[in-house]
């Protein structure tokens, strides 16, 4: 048995467990009615009871941004499959002042414009591109061969002028994630709410394609190891170039949660192999790039609820979503190679529980790159994002179950290299539909 073969098989081997589902978001209901449009009666002995929405959320990603559990669904024949068909129409509108990000959906600190031309200092935008749809199914629910599968998509895929964008797609079976999913070094429920659809500067939230395993012990300690596509972004030199990435990433974590799942600590790792080819030498060279963080959150009191992250390492720029495809993982060592970069980012998020239906968040997000000084970069070493800021407020009253709207204020900078910076301030509203 080669190497290959013998990794494969470490991380398929604990597929034969049984498993509890991953780490839901405060902000998911404990229960939600779910209409059975052709409801089955009872097979004549079967004393089982299937939690309809349960086995819905459980199937479904671990964010606010998306519905977890349809309002209607379509059951099997003695209750063995359950398709549920739902979805989310968001409407936004917002104004900018200072140097407006041209975009209406995504507040990204690294696109603030650096350069502006007089009389562009105010935009408004209106965007619907975050609406979508999502199809949740589940088979054999409750036993442990319960096969899963989730598809959602939305219409952020060609910025302002609207495109289609696969948000997820994935499937589950016996504590495996295989598919279109946020990386394992994300941990999706610790996002703070908010009506802007990027979020924190340095949130590690980034999708890929994964083959992710999840393990719970009990109702308290749980674990992940998975494999997932390299995404290697990097400044070249003169005499470099990247190419075809070969190994991929591995990301793991261990959890601990209390008071019935909602408050947590997770401590989460990854491990990289990204390769470029020296011309000098005229050989392919590899760099070793790692990432520690901690996230969670925790339910200080009946009234506040607190968000955070911590991360840091070298070459892992590409998993802060601020710095995705920034060409920061790895830049000129001033020697003919590349070396990697150190970086760190996190956030905190405070949300005020006003009433059942009316709650307000603050959250403040810092992420920072050391790139040392070069002279031969594709991009210009003054030019280089340097780090950001990220500071938003807002209030969300859920008017129904279903119906939702928001006001929220948001503030971003961003300074290069050089020591040249630029800032953005957004207002905006939303109203937003469940289904």
């Amino acid at each position: 048995m080669n190497i290959s073969t013998r990794f494969i098989a470490l991380l398929l081997a604990p597929g034969c467990l049984p498993c509890l589902m991953a780490q839901n978001h405060p902000l998911t209901p404990e229960s939600q009615p779910v209409t059975i449009l052709n409801p089955h009666p009872q097979a004549e002995g079967d004393t089982t009871v299937v939690d309809v929405y349960k086995i819905f959320v459980d199937n479904a990603p671990k964010t606010f941004r998306v519905p977890g559990a349809p309002r209607f669904a379509i059951e099997g024949k003695n209750k063995k499959f359950y398709l549920g068909i739902g979805g989310t129409g968001k409407v936004t509108l917002s104004y900018d002042w200072g140097n407006p990000i041209h975009n209406g959906y995504d507040f990204t600190t690294s696109a603030i414009p650096m350069q502006q031309r007089k009389g562009d200092g105010g935009l408004v935008q209106a965007s619907a591109a975050t609406s979508g749809l999502f199809v949740n199914f589940v088979a054999m629910p409750g036993s442990k061969n319960q096969l899963g599968f989730y598809f959602n998509f939305n219409l952020t895929g060609n910025g302002n002028n609207y495109g289609f964008n696969l948000f997820y797609a994935y499937v589950k079976y016996r504590g495996l994630t295989v598919g279109y999913d946020f990386s394992l070094f994300s941990d999706m429920a610790a996002a703070p709410p908010s009506i802007d659809n990027e979020g924190p500067c340095g949130f590690t939230a980034i999708p890929n394609t994964v083959i992710d395993y999840r393990h719970s012990f009990n109702s308290h300690w749980s674990l992940g190891v998975g494999a997932e596509m390299p995404m290697a972004s990097a400044t070249t030199g003169r005499n470099t170039y990247m190419v075809s990435q070969r190994v991929p990433d591995i990301p793991a974590y261990v959890q601990y949660a209390w008071g019935g799942g909602k408050s947590w600590v997770r401590v989460s790792g990854i491990m990289r192999n990204m390769l470029y080819r020296d011309q000098v030498a005229d050989k392919n060279r590899d760099k070793v790039g790692w990432g520690i963080k901690m996230s969670g959150s925790a339910s200080l009191t009946p009234f506040v609820t607190a968000y955070y992250q911590a991360a840091y390492g070298k070459g892992i720029t590409s998993y802060f979503q601020d710095l995705y495809e920034g060409g920061l993982d790895m830049v000129p060592d001033g020697n003919g190679r590349l070396e990697a970069v150190k970086a760190w980012g996190g956030y905190v998020g405070l949300q005020y529980n006003i009433s059942p239906t009316v709650y307000a968040t603050t959250t403040y997000s810092h992420v920072r790159n050391y790139a040392p000084r070069y002279t031969d970069g594709t991009t210009p070493w003054e030019g280089q994002y340097k780090y950001a800021q990220y500071a938003l407020a807002n209030v969300m009253w859920q008017i129904t179950p279903q119906l939702s709207t928001g006001l929220e204020y948001i503030y971003g900078r961003r300074v290069d290299m050089d020591g040249v910076s630029r800032h953005d301030n957004r207002i905006q509203t939303m109203l937003q539909v469940t289904f």
